[in-house]
């Protein structure tokens, strides 16, 4: 009878690229020390300060939210009706375009004409500062807009599936795919036809309201403040909605087997309906809060932001919600602590290597598996 060869061996025989990365990982890890305590050998070591690596980290963690929070409805979509929706990063920039439109109209006085405001353009001499669209000193107008991002981003997402996606519904996956492109281009360039694709800024100024706390001295502003507890809550919403409700039963059984969910008698349309409001919102949720973040908005930034979001999704484990959020903060925080070591111009890269190597130690995702939770 012959030898068994160990698992370990012949694991690490069979895939060399865990060999590899796991090196790159101590290598990384080793430089980072190095840095932090001031040694430098040779290309090992510099200088870094624990303030630039704990603004790093926050500033990740603030991506991370955003992303995981658009990687819901990403998930869910996948999981229960069984398609990458690539017409979701563009429910993102709908979102943030509705949302903050409004905002502007609650924020700003009468002497700025509505359809300016409503298509976030300053109108005459008007600067976003004037207008005043701040979390400290127009709070109603944020957390109005933010509801309207949600509503609007969610009733549009249940338009397009009437119109597209429902007469395709008994056909393959890849050909929903491919009608989510076409939707995708049509929903992008509308929005550029109505808003304009010039780049301009959206909120005031929060550097006045930056507050340093923590061992770190981290620097924390008001809209980064208000971004994480909001997508925190919209995440625990969605949680008990999935958890402790008959709508979330339904949508977590028709993701496990959608025939014996049938069987069952569980409402396939109802559910099919509620995911894509659920996703909808939460993608213009999550747009209208990334606005927040950064200041300014163009017509295509939810395009550009959805390689991010898909990345954090296959991370986490394709069709898992929690996977989404947690792919989403590894996401995040990679994307803005690459910078310690590449220019920033090639973080997004450093994303998608950073997932590459952690699905060679875990193929399905960090929490593997189809499933909306």
């Amino acid at each position: 009878m012959g030898t068994t060869e160990p698992t370990v061996t012949g694991s690490l025989r069979d895939r060399p690229g865990l060999v590899i990365a796991s090196l790159f990982g101590a290598l990384l890890l080793v430089d980072l020390v190095a840095k932090l305590v001031g040694i430098e050998l040779g290309p090992v070591g510099g200088s870094l300060s624990t303030g630039r690596l704990g603004s790093n980290l926050w500033n990740g963690v603030v991506i991370g939210l955003v992303i995981g929070l658009a990687g819901i409805g990403l998930s869910m979509t996948y999981s229960i009706l069984n398609f990458a929706n690539f017409s979701h990063g563009d429910l993102v920039s709908l979102g943030a375009f509705t949302g903050w439109g409004v905002a502007f109209v609650v924020a700003a006085g009468s002497d700025i004409p509505i359809r300016a405001l409503l298509t976030v353009r300053a109108a005459g001499n008007a600067t976003p500062g004037d207008i005043g669209a701040h979390v400290l000193s127009t709070p109603g107008a944020i957390l109005v807009g933010l509801v309207v991002a949600f509503v609007v981003t969610a009733l549009v997402a249940l338009g397009l599936d009437r119109a597209f996606y429902k007469p395709m519904r008994d056909r393959s996956g890849i050909s929903l795919l491919i009608a989510s492109i076409g939707v995708a281009l049509v929903v992008r360039y509308l929005i550029q036809f109505v808003y304009g694709s010039g780049r301009r800024g959206v909120t005031a100024s929060v550097d006045a309201s930056n507050v340093a706390f923590g061992p770190l001295g981290l620097s924390v502003n008001a809209h980064q403040l208000t971004l994480s507890v909001a997508a925190i809550a919209l995440m625990f919403a969605t949680h008990f909605m999935l958890q402790h409700t008959k709508l979330g039963t339904a949508m977590r059984a028709m993701a496990d087997n959608k025939d014996l969910a049938l069987i069952t008698g569980i409402p396939a349309e109802r559910v099919v309906t509620a995911t894509w409001l659920i996703g909808g919102g939460l993608a213009g949720a999550s747009g209208y809060l990334y606005v927040l973040l950064r200041g300014t908005i163009q017509f295509d930034f939810g395009w550009l932001l959805l390689l991010l979001i898909f990345a954090a999704v296959i991370l986490g484990g394709i069709g898992s919600v929690y996977g989404a959020i947690a792919g989403g903060l590894v996401i995040g925080i990679v994307f803005t602590t690459s910078t310690i070591w590449i220019p920033s111009d090639f973080n997004e890269a450093a994303a998608f290597a950073v997932m590459i190597l952690v699905l060679l130690f875990r193929p399905e995702g960090i929490f593997g598996g189809v499933s909306t939770a």
